[in-house]
């Protein structure tokens, strides 16, 4: 379904970042091995690394270190015993995979999980910095929290993620939201247990922010849930699209080595989950930053491929590393699916231009051409931006001739929401945003006109459904997708969640489709086998 862009920053002037965290005019109380204490609107506030957006955009050349021996201190271990966390998760998959290391690392102190705010000892709100609407949930959310705080001094309320690598939203936190007692960042999650230590016995706000990118931590104690699982396969991004803040807040391109990922992978297979989802901000560009082999994502999905389990997914990916290759690699079907999510933002040249986006629409549409050529069945889907600066109403109609031409079933469609440091914040936003709204609602109809055609496609057909649960609107009828993402409800007994089930498509809708049940799929998958197995 289409996820509509809400709310509007309009460009203001350049922001000078070197006054952020100028606290000449504050009380300094301590310094010592690299921590400065400041006395800041009542508070104390302990400051071992603050954001840094010059940092954040700088790519050196530094060798990256992988770290295996990650265990938490035994000093740690009871450090949560009897006490509860709870972590609001806001924003991308990435964002989601990150919470789910902190809920392991949470778990490995004996903290218990609670989803009541009133019942928590520790909150954490694990923010997303790519749209504006994102930024002020959290900023509310920050706002109730306060008169928990003051009805809970002991609270310790932490904010993390990508907002908090933004000098901007650090200051203003300090400056609006002293009740905070922890704030860092996307490269140093593997601190919280120390962050937390220090937060909770010190009494301070504790600010930890690390602006360039850190070593890969491998080993860290993951808690998930349910049937799929997130495999993060590199972190960072190089693109530097105009619009995006991705690039200061998560880094330059740094790759796993595919022997973790592989190994990684086959757990998840022994484990029984059954499907899974590589992650990374630019996914496709896997690899490109090895020095010593020429592996890339290709030949990783080739290796997972031969791994026993039933389903592969990957998300994001950037048309401009879309190769042949993995075209080839993902033709050979079995359990890697045909899905596949291929932002492209703008159907015009100029505004691609504009974006940075190092792709013409005429590029995009040969790669869509040779992904339909290789893969007949592909169910493409993807982001699109409507409104970004200087887009005329012709440009928009691009964008809505290449929805159609390239077939595009569903997309996640974006008003342009202006990120402060970015270089598209800095010009001239020249679009009325009573045009923007127009178009966004005429670009909705698009897609829904789309994805009810690619629905109706599948009338009569059988599919093969894994059954996630109940439907959120009636408990008698079960709910799961297809090998392609498409939504599928239908009756069947509540024996068969957590399975592979065949259903016959009834009744195609815009945003999900109706089936008949016909019965469990084979348990046993024919899928090529690694040497030895899994």
């Amino acid at each position: 379904m289409t996820k509509e862009g809400q709310g509007r920053q309009d460009a203001g002037p350049a922001k000078d970042y070197a006054k952020y965290f100028d606290f000449s005019g504050a009380k300094v109380i301590a310094q010592e091995d690299g921590k400065t204490t400041y006395r800041i609107n009542g508070r104390n506030v302990q400051i071992s690394s603050p954001p840094d957006l010059r940092e954040g955009k700088k790519r050196g050349k530094e060798e990256i270190r992988v770290h295996y021996d990650t265990g938490i201190g035994e000093d740690m271990k009871t450090f949560g015993a009897g006490r509860y966390y709870c972590i609001f998760t806001y924003g991308c998959q990435m964002n989601e995979h990150d919470t789910e290391i902190m809920r392991g690392l949470f778990e490995e102190m004996g903290y218990i999980a609670t989803e009541d705010k009133q019942q928590a000892d520790v909150i954490l709100i694990n923010t997303c910095a790519v749209r504006e609407n994102a930024e002020d949930k959290v900023f509310g959310e920050l706002g109730h929290l306060k008169r928990l705080k003051l009805q809970k001094p002991e609270l310790v309320l932490g904010v993390c993620g990508c907002m908090s690598q933004e000098v901007s939203v650090v200051n203003r936190i300090l400056e609006k939201h002293p009740h905070v007692d922890l704030i860092f960042g996307t490269h140093n999650i593997h601190r919280l247990p120390e962050l937390l230590k220090e937060a909770h016995y010190g009494k301070e706000m504790v600010v930890e922010v690390w602006s360039k990118e850190g070593d890969i931590i491998e080993n860290l104690p993951k808690k998930r849930e349910g049937l799929r699982a997130w495999v993060n396969i590199m972190y960072g991004c190089d693109k530097f699209c105009t619009y995006c803040i991705v690039p200061y807040t998560r880094g330059k391109e740094r790759s796993r080595v595919p022997e973790d990922v592989i190994a990684e992978v086959r757990e998840l297979a022994r484990q029984g989950f059954k499907e899974i989802t590589l992650l990374g901000q630019n996914v496709n560009a896997y690899g490109k930053d090895f020095a010593d082999r020429n592996y890339r994502f290709g030949d990783l999905m080739d290796d997972i491929r031969k791994i026993d389990i039933p389903r592969v997914r990957f998300t994001t990916s950037h048309p401009r590393d879309f190769d042949d290759h993995l075209i080839e690699v993902l033709a050979k079907g079995g359990n890697l699916v045909e899905h596949i999510h291929l932002p492209f933002q703008s159907g015009s040249s100029e505004v691609l231009k504009r974006m940075s986006r190092k792709y013409t629409r005429e590029q995009f549409l040969s790669l869509v051409g040779r992904i339909r050529a290789a893969m007949p069945n592909a169910v493409l889907t993807s982001d699109i931006i409507v409104g970004f600066p200087g887009e005329t109403e012709e440009q928009f109609e691009e964008t809505i001739e290449v929805v159609r031409e390239a077939g595009i079933s569903m997309a996640y469609t974006f008003i342009y929401s202006p990120r402060a440091g970015t270089p598209a914040a800095e010009m001239e936003d020249n679009v009325p945003y009573e045009a923007k709204q127009r178009r966004l609602a005429r670009l909705n109809e698009v897609i829904a006109e789309m994805s009810l055609a690619s629905n109706l496609e599948l009338t009569g057909q059988v599919v093969e459904v894994l059954v996630e649960g109940e439907s959120k609107n009636n408990a008698n009828v079960l709910s799961g997708r297809t090998r392609s993402n498409k939504l599928i409800h239908f009756e069947g007994p509540k024996s068969w969640i957590g399975q592979f089930a065949n259903v016959r498509v009834t009744q195609p809708q815009t945003w999900f489709i109706r089936a008949e049940a016909i019965g469990l799929a084979e348990a046993e998958r024919e899928l090529p086998k690694t040497a030895g197995g899994v």
